[in-house]
C-alpha cells in the first residue's frame, strides 16, 4: 500500500508543525474570545462556542499526530479514522465555535465592514450554499476513492497534505451550510438543508457499501483493510451526520405569527 511507502507526517517536522499550527489557532481564538468579553462585558462570548471550537481543534490534533497519523500511513482503516476526524467531526466543532461572528465582534469597524462585504459577495454565497458544499465534500470522496487519485496523493507528501486541507475546508463548508451559527445571507430554510444532509448521508452510505464490496473503488490495500475502512465510514459517518442533524434541528424556530411560514435564523452566541 502506498501509505507505507513514504514518510508523510513522519519525523519531527510531521509532529511539530501540525501541533504548532493547532496551538497557534487555539491561542488566536482564545485571544479574540477574551477581547470580545472585554469589549462588551454584558454580551460577552459564549463559553460553549469556545469549547466547541477547541474541541474541533483537539480532534484535528488527534488526527494529525501520533498514534493516529502513523496508523493512517500504514493501514487503510487508519486512513479512514483520520478522514472521519478531519473531514466530519473536527469541522462540526470548529463551525459551532462561530469564528466569523467572533471576528466581526472584535475587528475594528472598518475591517468588520470589509469582512461583511466579502461574506455577501457572489463567490462567498456560492461556496457557502449547501449544494456547493455537498459537491465539494461528498463529491470529493467519490473522486478520491473512485479514481487513482487516492493512491497518487498517498504517494506524494504535498498531495497528501492537500487532501487533508480539502477534507477540513469542505467539511467545514458543509457543516456551516447545514447548521452553522455564523451569518449566511444565502442559507436556505431548514427543510431544504435537511434534504441536502439526506443526500450526503445517502452518498456516504452507497460509497461505503461499494467500498465494502470492492466495486468501483480504486484503493490498493488488503481486502480486510478496505472492508474495515468501509465499515468505519458507514457507521461513524452516520454518527457524525446525525450530530449535524441534531444541531440543525435545534435551530428550527417556526414563525408562529398568522400567515407566516418562515423560519427564524439561529441565534449567534
Amino acid at each position: 500500500m502506498a501509505h507505507a511507502e513514504h514518510a508523510v507526517g513522519g519525523g519531527l517536522a510531521g509532529v511539530v508543525l501540525p501541533a504548532l499550527a493547532v496551538l497557534v489557532v487555539a491561542g488566536g481564538y482564545l485571544h479574540l474570545a477574551r477581547r470580545a468579553r472585554w469589549r462588551n462585558q454584558v454580551r460577552g462570548w459564549s463559553r460553549w462556542r469556545t469549547a466547541g471550537f477547541l474541541t474541533g481543534l483537539a480532534l484535528l490534533a488527534v488526527a494529525l499526530l501520533p498514534p493516529v497519523a502513523p496508523f493512517a500511513h500504514a493501514d487503510f482503516r487508519g486512513h479512514m479514522v483520520q478522514h472521519l476526524l478531519i473531514g466530519m467531526y473536527a469541522p462540526l466543532g470548529l463551525v459551532l465555535g462561530a469564528p466569523v461572528t467572533l471576528l466581526l465582534r472584535t475587528l475594528p469597524t472598518a475591517h468588520a465592514r470589509r469582512l461583511t462585504g466579502v461574506l455577501h459577495s457572489g463567490l462567498a454565497r456560492l461556496l457557502a450554499h449547501p449544494a456547493t458544499a455537498l459537491l465539494l465534500s461528498s463529491g470529493g470522496l467519490v473522486v478520491l476513492y473512485g479514481t487513482p487519485l487516492h493512491e497518487a496523493t498517498a504517494a506524494h507528501p504535498v498531495g497528501h497534505w492537500l487532501v487533508h486541507v480539502h477534507f477540513v475546508l469542505s467539511g467545514y463548508l458543509f457543516a456551516h451550510a447545514i447548521a452553522g451559527p455564523d451569518p449566511d445571507p444565502a442559507r436556505p430554510g431548514v427543510r431544504a438543508r435537511l434534504v441536502y444532509l439526506g443526500c450526503a448521508i445517502a452518498v456516504h452510505a452507497v460509497l461505503a457499501q461499494l467500498m465494502y464490496g470492492g466495486v468501483g473503488i480504486v484503493v490498493h490495500a488488503p481486502a480486510a483493510e478496505v472492508r474495515g475502512g468501509a465499515e468505519l465510514m458507514y457507521y461513524f459517518g452516520d454518527i457524525a451526520e446525525l450530530l449535524l442533524a441534531a444541531v440543525l434541528v435545534s435551530t428550527w424556530r417556526p414563525d408562529r405569527r398568522p400567515g407566516r411560514r418562515s423560519l427564524a435564523r439561529p441565534a449567534v452566541g
